[in-house]
């Protein structure tokens, strides 16, 4: 008899209709499990190139800013998040030092919880949001490169750079189903002390199973410009793109319109 279950697998990446043997998995299906399981744990654990990466921003033509938190270690990172949320002496003097002039966008890159995701999407994805924001007439400032920086940094180099948003682009938790996956989060008028509820996130961008980075770029852009017309972000700002553009989302018509 065939199972009903097995033709919706084409539609997902979430482990269903797995079969078994006896009252137990099948071995294909363990050794599926085991596989993601150990990609995910690779992916926390390994350690981001970030002089690698700061090269590769040659081909965006902005200013790569290598700054750093007080974690040392990818295992220090994982038991102190508190040191992830805040920058070390020695980056928080740099950036007060540079007398930074009004931007409208701070963009920082960290991997988070994920090196693989940002070796695999980072570049084309910076790289999009930066045509898009270019496109859109707003100013960026230098792009902030922090190993093992968490959510929340974007807040202190924000307002360290006098930004009316902070943009962090992060590495994401893997799950079973994905371990390259990178968010996105924006914050208006950045400074510590804000709260989760005070940013909007774009989550899942992995081409070609995830969202593009061209989609994840148009988004940001849009959020951006309500964010600094109505003057804020979070819970409060909707992601309410008229209809008729979802179609178009990530492409030229759409940034046209923003």
């Amino acid at each position: 008899m065939n199972d009903p279950w097995i033709s919706l697998r084409q539609f997902t990446q979430a482990r269903i209709a797995q079969g078994r043997a006896g009252c137990s998995l099948t071995t294909t299906a363990l050794l599926e499990f085991q596989l993601a399981h150990a990609a995910a744990r690779d992916a926390v654990h390994q350690v981001w190139d970030v002089a690698a990466f700061a090269k590769g921003l040659e081909t965006v033509d902005l200013e790569p800013l290598v700054l750093a938190t007080p974690v040392a270690s990818r295992d220090q990172y994982l038991q102190r998040p508190d040191w992830g949320r805040c920058l070390a002496l020695a980056s928080r003097e740099q950036l007060t030092a540079r007398k930074q002039s009004a931007v409208d966008v701070a963009l920082i890159v960290s991997n988070g919880l994920s090196s693989a995701a940002l070796d695999a999407h980072g570049l084309p994805l910076l790289s999009a949001i930066v045509a898009a924001y270019r496109a859109a007439k707003l100013g960026l400032g230098p792009v902030c490169l922090v190993p093992n920086g968490r959510v929340a940094l974007a807040d202190e180099i924000g307002g360290l750079l006098n930004a009316r948003l902070a943009v962090i682009i992060v590495g994401e938790r893997p799950g079973l189903s994905a371990a390259d996956s990178l968010g996105i989060y924006l914050t208006y008028a950045p400074q510590v002390g804000n709260t989760d509820a005070e940013r909007n996130c774009i989550s899942n961008i992995r081409p070609p199973a995830g969202l593009s980075y061209s989609a994840a770029a148009a988004k940001l852009v849009y959020l951006s410009k309500q964010a600094l017309q109505l003057g804020f972000s979070g819970v409060a700002l909707k992601d309410d793109v008229p209809a008729q553009w979802r179609t178009e989302i990530g492409g030229a018509e759409l940034l046209n319109k923003l």
